[in-house]
């Protein structure tokens, strides 16, 4: 039963020793190109999505009381397809029934098992970087890499770390107290790894593979059995993800319920009643605030593991590089059209200017140079869709529309053009004093920036540091060159608990987040309570439980 934890052995090593480093590795390249992945793999990838439309998705023998599914691509396409719909109940009885089995299954076991679901999805990376473009509108190349490898970094690192907590206590030893001239007491001592439960991952529509991976992964290791509760709009990535995590259980002789997809419709969810439920032992959620605020009042004794929402910052102090600021921040507002938890909203400058390398630059130049480098970035119509990509909610083009009253315009926001019916946005970028709290001070997700008048660097840092103490960031940036004012702002964000990236000018963003490397989201601001990926969010999973006797003469 360890043949895949064999098989995986190096993948599972070089992972472990690459956490170790913080050092740049990946197990599942990022190129969609046809000599890594195969001369007809994209091709293939298309086909096998466009199979899937316009019809039931056949997960065998999964618990069902009827179907839900009525995706509808933000590019425009229905996609038709639906899936089995189960109540609560009924999903979790299945999910209990599987339980004892893969709970005594060895850790070994259950980690090769993970390992070898991982490698399969990393061969289907084409047809789920066709499933997330269609149910997040996120471009083509984006999906590849958010959907497909960086999302199964993500998943192998939870497994990973989940591996090294299981393994820091031997499963048996001798314990022998002497006892001075008389014989020693000796012991023979057994310990087990003892899994929570049933574990929800609460999927959301904008990344759904990308922020499940890690609680999925990290739950299944350790012994759990998982519920998959995607978003009513981005199902199908969560539903391929089950479908073949219940093939390889099924093929090593486990219940294929070890994973259940809980679909199902706007209007009719069942998260809150899966959340409620007294079986449910693990809580995986991202999203809103606002239910995520719920999600942790109302999970009872469940152990919950949230990424919710934030104000992310930069704050301008001065730049040796205008251009390469401008240019960088550029692509941090457009990618993905903002919808990234990690994105900036808020850019801190001072009212008097700032100093560059090409003079003294005021706080309307620095704005301006901002939204004529987005112009720049946006200017080809086929780059701007591979960078913007399309609007998951419609919520969010009503949401662009009322923040255009809460400042100055610098940059209007405009569709993208080329996408016929797709739904899209370009960043709004809007003037503000600091005095206006109202405005910038609250996450407003998706393309809206607000560039922020403040007295000096200095007043930037804190207000950026203090939002993110009251209302949460994952991500903040800084541009300074004077060396003991990085350190100084660096001090300030860890005490706010949000990561920091200091003078971004080339072919990184503040919105990237790199697996084995950067730790997503640090759990110590209301942003989130725990963290991609540290031994706190994989050894809460499980108990470490055990027998002992005498050991035999």
């Amino acid at each position: 039963m360890t043949g895949l934890f064999e098989r995986h052995r190096p993948t599972l090593t070089a992972a472990l020793a690459a956490a170790a480093r913080r050092d740049f590795w990946s197990a599942y390249p990022e190129v969609p190109s046809g000599k890594i992945y195969g001369e007809t793999a994209r091709d293939d990838g298309l086909a096998a999505y466009k199979a899937r439309l316009g019809k039931p998705f056949d997960l065998a023998n999964h618990p069902s009381d009827g179907t839900v599914g009525a995706e509808v691509s933000p590019y425009g396409p229905v996609l038709g397809i639906t899936y089995p719909a189960a109540s609560v109940d009924r999903l979790v009885c299945a999910s209990r029934a599987a339980a004892p089995r893969w709970a005594a299954a060895e850790p070994q076991v259950r980690v090769g098992i993970c390992l070898e679901i991982l490698a399969r999805l990393n061969a289907l990376s084409f047809e789920m970087a066709n499933a997330v473009m269609h149910t997040t509108g996120q471009a083509f190349a984006m999906a590849f890499q958010a959907g497909g490898p960086h999302a199964q970094d993500r998943g192998l690192e939870a497994v990973a770390y989940a591996h090294a907590e299981m393994t820091r206590t031997p499963a048996r030893a001798t314990w022998t107290k002497p006892q001075g001239r008389g014989e020693p007491i000796v012991l023979e001592k057994h310990w087990r790894i003892v899994p929570r439960g049933v574990s929800l991952v609460i999927g959301c529509n904008t990344f759904p593979t990308w922020n499940s991976y890690p609680g999925l992964f990290a739950s299944l290791a350790t012994g759990n059995t998982v519920i998959a509760k995607p978003h009513p709009a981005a199902i199908l990535p969560l539903a391929i993800t089950v479908e073949v995590a219940r093939q390889v259980l099924a093929e090593e002789g486990f219940s294929p319920d070890v994973v259940l997809l809980a679909a199902d419709a706007t209007g009719s969810e069942i998260t809150r009643a899966l959340v409620q439920h007294p079986e449910v032992a693990i809580v995986d959620y991202t999203g809103s605030s606002g239910f995520g605020g719920w999600v942790r009042a109302n999970a009872g004794d469940a152990d919950v593991y949230t990424e919710e929402a934030g104000v992310n910052s930069i704050v301008i102090a001065d730049t040796d590089d205008f251009a390469g600021m401008c240019g960088n921040i550029a692509f941090s507002l457009s990618l993905y059209s903002g919808q990234m938890c990690t994105a900036p909203q808020d850019i801190f400058v001072p009212r008097g200017g700032i100093e560059t390398n090409e003079g003294h630059k005021s706080f309307d130049e620095v704005a301006t140079g901002i939204a004529a480098a987005v112009d720049a970035l946006l200017a080809d119509p086929a780059r701007a869709a591979g960078v913007c990509g399309a609007i998951a909610n419609p919520a969010t083009l009503e949401r662009i529309a009322e923040a255009r009253q809460l400042g100055r315009v610098v940059r209007d926001c405009a569709p993208v053009e080329g996408l016929g019916d797709a739904r899209t946005a370009t960043p709004l970028i809007l003037a503000v004093d600091a005095a206006d709290g109202e405005a910038y001070a609250e996450e407003r997700f998706g393309p809206i920036a607000f560039v922020v008048a403040v007295d000096d660097a200095a007043d930037g840092v804190n207000r950026a540091a203090g939002l993110a103490e009251r209302k949460g960031a994952i991500t903040a940036a800084l541009y300074a060159t004077d060396e003991a004012r990085i350190l100084a702002a660096a001090d300030r964000f860890a005490s706010a608990g949000v990561n920091l990236s200091v003078n971004l000018t080339g072919g990184i963003y503040v919105n990237q987040s790199a697996a084995f490397s950067d730790f997503h989201v640090t759990g110590a601001n209301p942003a989130g309570n725990a963290s991609f990926t540290d031994a706190a969010f994989v050894a809460s999973r499980f108990r470490v439980v055990m027998w002992r006797r005498p050991a035999a003469a």
